[in-house]
């Protein structure tokens, strides 16, 4: 008859498992460092995008900004022409004046509605 150790038969059963056991942990532990890694790029993706957006909002601002100040700046320019006596304005100087203001109150309205509509989408 075969007489059968406990220990014996629990080292070996246990060695395999434990050898397996072991190789998962490696196994898992190479598939979370993996996973860490697209999460970090996922991240400084997510990052970069947002920054590219708010440069993107701060240079429509800019041209805004700037379109306004050159419609001021041609209005000016308009009305002192328009003072001078010996300028003798025509009406292109007067319809260009009308369309400057036309255009800036277009914007005005636009950008007004735009912002309504931000604050309460």
């Amino acid at each position: 008859m075969v007489t059968i150790n406990i220990w014996a038969l629990i080292i070996l059963f246990g060695i395999p498992s434990g050898i397996t056991s072991f190789c998962f942990w490696l196994i898992q532990r190479k598939i979370d460092r993996r996973e860490k890694k697209i999460e970090e790029r996922e991240i400084a993706r997510e990052k970069k995008i947002e920054e590219r957006e708010a440069a993107r909002k701060k240079q429509e601002l800019f041209t805004i900004k700037g379109t306004s100040a050159a419609i001021a700046l041609c209005e000016a320019t308009a009305r002192a022409v328009q003072r001078i006596p010996d300028a003798h304005c025509n009406g292109d100087m007067h319809k260009a004046l009308e369309y400057a203001e036309k255009i800036k109150h277009e914007q005005k309205d636009f950008l007004s509605e735009q912002g309504i509509n931000a604050l309460f989408n």
